[in-house]
């Protein structure tokens, strides 16, 4: 169960981003109604999800490399104390950048609207938890070496994005088909605050257990 939680832990948050209006599937139903097409609403969750495993990839990456030269504790606390400035500042300013871009856009431009928005909300950060012991070099996996750590890291964006993917298209579709619009207004919750709140909460964890 040690192995196989880090695991569960990033389908989980893939789902939940999938779940989030804020990181895509709003928009891909947006502009299916726009150009009344379903299958622009299935074109645009690809592109969506591309951009959100690319921002999700470069944190990802960049914490890895650094965790295979610094003490993990050290890049646990470092994590978890940008989980919660993170939660901070986009609790306070996130709602007042919001990233805008119009529905005739490509997919070249809703794969980099997607990248925007996952980095805006810290979706990289979240998945420090799950590569931690999954990647570094004092996990039981870290004798597999940089080259090990890099396809690791690989596989994990790979299993979140692909989790988002599908949370993200049976949203989408769904909303476009069946439920409609009018659900966000008789039947929603603050994603966003629960978002804010899972930030916070997960970097308070970090630093306990670092």
């Amino acid at each position: 169960m040690n192995e196989l939680w880090p695991w569960i832990l990033l389908a989980g948050l893939g789902a939940f981003h999938g779940l989030n209006p804020a990181m895509g599937w709003l928009f891909a139903v947006a502009l299916g109604v726009h150009r009344q097409s379903s299958a622009a609403v299935v074109q645009a969750v690809p592109a969506i999800a591309l951009g959100h495993a690319v921002s999700i990839a470069l944190v990802a990456g960049a914490v890895v490399a650094a965790g295979l030269f610094v003490n993990q504790d050290a890049v646990r606390t470092a994590t978890g104390g940008a989980l919660i400035a993170w939660a901070i500042w986009h609790h306070a300013f996130g709602h007042r950048h919001r990233v805008r871009i119009g529905l005739r856009t490509g997919l070249a431009g809703l794969a980099f609207w997607s990248f925007l928005m996952a980095t805006a909300h810290g979706a990289g950060l979240m998945v420090l938890p799950a590569l931690i012991p999954l990647c570094l070099t004092e996990s039981p996996l870290g004798e597999i070496g940089s080259v090990g750590s890099a396809a690791m890291t690989i596989a994990a964006v790979g299993v979140h994005t692909l989790a988002m993917l599908a949370v993200t298209s049976l949203v989408a579709l769904a909303v476009y088909r069946w439920v409609g619009l009018e659900i966000l207004r008789s039947a929603w919750i603050n994603v966003d605050l629960v978002w804010t709140l899972v930030l916070l909460g997960t970097g308070v964890v970090l630093l306990i257990v670092g």
